[in-house]
């Protein structure tokens, strides 16, 4: 930490920023607290005595701004933990002098003012004592008890990770596990980097930047997931002004400009909400929340021109959840809002914790002054997220309490000594679960890199009334892993907002997502499903099945026209076994050592005449001569391959039964089809279209003579007007 903490002799211009002003509650907002001398707090702790039944002096902004979230905390431990933090660090100096206690006294009163409970505080005060001093972590459990040492640990680890291009994937990996398993850690980390990147400024030039770009990349988004938006607007700004001077300049000039107006249309449009609230009889806050450098910057690059409610938005802040909808009510009421930008996340609260009303309201000059409509808590957690939400591991209803000289978390974990954290965000949960089935360090990093590049979420329903949370351009393959994990491989379509679409289908936010799932035990995905999913824990499934299944999946480069609809995905379970064998049918082919598959357009049994194709992975796929993918491939110059049925008759067969709509008919069809001696191993009923139905069975013969006698036996049932074996006639679009 010492070789980026560094004080500068010109600070990096940085302008208090909305989230920084509103993290504690009004009441304290309203004093309008100096910003820190932190050389007077570093010769307080060096000149300054303390008696050691009082507080020292160079810890009162911290306890201050602590007192304001826990009036009620137990100040002892961060006495003892300044004490022994400054008699530690004593004698260290940051390179631009300022004696090293300030640093952590700095990181303190940042989570302090965020809410942080006490452990964190005194966590926080000792994040450095282990990796630059004498102190050991034995030290710290003797003093401090368990729970204190497992969060200086975490962040010492943390500070042992390469964030660079250079990084080792498995490293980066841990330190997130770590992580995940207490968000705590990282709080005290992203507080850490926030005060090294505003003292940054004595660095050589190249060295900022590397730590800038590394805090935009990595740190930032984690901030986001975390729902610290305190911390990640700061950090924006601060990056911002490193990355790319000449536009934060044009930035603050613009701010500047629009702060020397004397008529503010936010001040306007606050004032006219409140008479509204008041007269409505509802009790509530109306605040200007300025925007943050960054946030105007992509404001003017989306509008060009600003107008003045372009500066900033407006938070109404009420007591309880349904005051929000009563405030949203009576602005739509009685001032002109911009419908198409309401948005409810309340109801369905965002990935990183956060709730919150949105709308918009419009001037008669036309400008569109948004609105932000939350409870008090909301807003805590809004700015602050997990770290406003106290020890999650507390027993009982004591959420926010702490204990620092207790046995730690032991005392209070569940009965599997696993660390629940019952308010993890859900991100996290799921990173600790995909970083478990990555099938190698490279495949987690690349795909959390991904993972981290994607910044918004939407929300889409499952017809029980269930949620996902997905990023912004998932498909109905990341909802189906989302929902099912691995059970997704069996995953045959979809239904969006009611009607049928394809697994490659781009979901929007608010969708309703029906996953239609085969019953193949032996299912397996596709390759071309790499190719829509967007999620990790799609992405690392797929990749992880086709990594232990050499050649396995629906090749992907299959000819165009020749795979079943997504919709009616029969599940080509012929998974090779030992010699290259499929399951279910005996195919010996030329190539020795090849695995076998038979193609799913045309389902050959024996003893259907038949021949082969090589595709990706080695793989042998084996075609009805008559199909017509095979005069396709042999037009592209494929190479065939001679393949022949073995002595085994069993087969895998997909068949379609065309019938008119009747009750009871689904019934007497799969009970034909079992007295004939098929087993079911995925069907599948299209909707009736104009009395017919259209009906797709996978079955497993064992004997594939019996196959015209078990088509014979569906076509007698009434109301079943054909029934015939899948094939392709003409050749059909690539499907996506």
């Amino acid at each position: 930490m010492s070789a980026e903490a560094t004080n500068p002799s010109t600070p990096v211009p940085v302008v208090p920023t909305a989230a920084t002003a509103a993290v504690a509650p009004a009441s304290v907002r309203r004093k309008s607290r100096p910003r820190i001398d932190l050389r007077r707090l570093g010769r307080a702790a060096l000149l300054g005595p303390t008696a050691r039944d009082r507080l020292p002096d160079a810890i009162g902004h911290v306890v201050e701004a602590h007192r304001a979230h826990h009036p009620d905390a137990d100040l002892e431990p961060l006495r003892r933990a300044y004490v022994l933090a400054e008699s530690s660090h004593r004698g260290q100096m940051r390179k631009s002098g300022e004696p090293y206690i300030t640093h952590p006294l700095a990181v303190t009163l940042i989570l302090a003012e965020l809410g942080a409970e006490t452990t964190t505080l005194t966590a926080s005060l000792l994040h450095d004592t282990v990796e630059d001093t004498e102190v050991t972590l034995d030290q710290v459990r003797e003093q401090f008890g368990e729970e204190v040492r497992y969060l200086v640990d975490g962040v010492t680890k943390l500070e042992k990770v390469d964030y660079g291009a250079a990084a080792e994937p498995e490293t980066f990996r841990k330190m997130l596990v770590a992580t995940g398993s207490d968000v705590r850690v990282m709080s005290i980390k992203l507080a850490d980097r926030l005060h090294n990147m505003r003292t940054l400024g004595v660095m050589r030039r190249e060295k900022q930047e590397r730590i800038a770009g590394v805090t935009r990349d990595v740190l930032i988004p984690l901030a986001e997931r975390l729902g610290v938006q305190a911390l990640k607007t700061e950090l924006e700004d601060l990056v911002f002004a490193i990355l790319h001077p000449e536009e934060y300049e044009h930035t603050r000039e613009l701010i500047a400009e629009n702060a020397a107006r004397t008529a503010d249309p936010l001040a306007v449009v606050a004032e006219e909400m409140r008479g509204v609230l008041r007269e409505a009889g509802i009790s509530a806050e109306v605040l200007i929340r300025p925007r943050h450098f960054v946030s105007v910057h992509r404001v003017a690059r989306k509008r060009g021109q600003l107008r003045g409610a372009d500066f900033g938005r407006l938070l109404v802040l009420v007591g309880e959840d349904a005051d929000c909808y009563g405030v949203l009510g009576e602005l739509h009421t009685c001032m002109t809002p911009v419908v198409s930008e309401f948005k409810d996340f309340i109801a369905v609260p965002k990935f990183n914790l956060y709730q919150s009303l949105h709308t918009a309201v419009a001037r008669p000059d036309g400008q569109v002054v948004e609105v932000l409509i939350r409870t008090h808590q909301m807003h805590k957690v809004a700015e602050a997220g997990v770290v406003a939400l106290g020890n999650p591991y507390a027993s009982g209803t004591d959420a926010t309490a702490t204990d620092a000289s207790a046995d730690g978390p032991g005392a209070d974990d569940p009965v599997d000594g696993e660390r629940a954290d019952p308010t993890r965000p859900g991100w996290l949960s799921r990173l600790l679960e995909w970083q478990q089935a990555a099938p190698d360090p490279d495949t987690f990093w690349s795909t959390l890199r991904e993972d981290l590049a994607q910044d918004r979420e939407i929300t889409v329903f499952r017809p029980d009334g269930g949620t996902l949370g997905l990023p912004e351009g998932a498909s109905c393959v990341d909802a189906a892993y989302g929902q099912y994990g691995e059970d997704a491989h069996a995953c045959i379509g979809a239904r969006v907002n009611g009607r049928l679409a394809t697994l490659s289908t781009v979901l929007k936010d608010g969708d309703t997502v029906e996953l239609l799932m085969g019953q193949d035990p032996a299912s397996e995905p596709s390759r071309e499903w790499l190719e829509h999913a967007h999620t990790p824990a799609a992405r690392i499934a797929i990749q992880r099945w086709l990594t232990t299944h050499p050649g396995g999946g629906t090749p992907a480069d299959e000819p165009a026209g020749y795979r079943a609809d997504a919709d009616f995905r029969e599940r080509r379970g012929h998974e090779s076994g030992p010699g290259g064998r499929p399951q279910g049918a005996d195919v010996r082919t030329d190539r020795p050592g090849a695995a076998v598959r038979l193609a799913g357009c045309c389902t050959p049994v024996p003893p259907d005449e038949i021949t082969g194709f090589p595709v990706r992975g080695g793989v042998v796929t084996v075609h009805r001569v008559e199909c017509v993918a095979v005069a396709h491939m042999k037009s592209r110059g494929r190479t065939e391959i001679g393949v022949r049925w073995g002595e085994s008759t069993a087969c895998r067969v997909t068949l379609v039964a065309e019938s008119f709509g009747r009750r009871g008919l689904l019934a007497d069809l799969t009970e034909a089809i079992a007295l004939a001696g098929g087993d079911i191993v995925s069907a599948t009923v299209e909707p009736p279209s104009e009395q017919r139905v259209r009906h797709t069975y996978t079955l497993q013969l064992p004997d594939a003579a019996g196959l015209p006698s078990l088509m014979r036996a569906m076509r007698d049932v009434p109301g079943v007007y054909d029934v015939s074996r899948t094939q392709n006639q003409t050749p059909a679009p690539r499907l996506p």
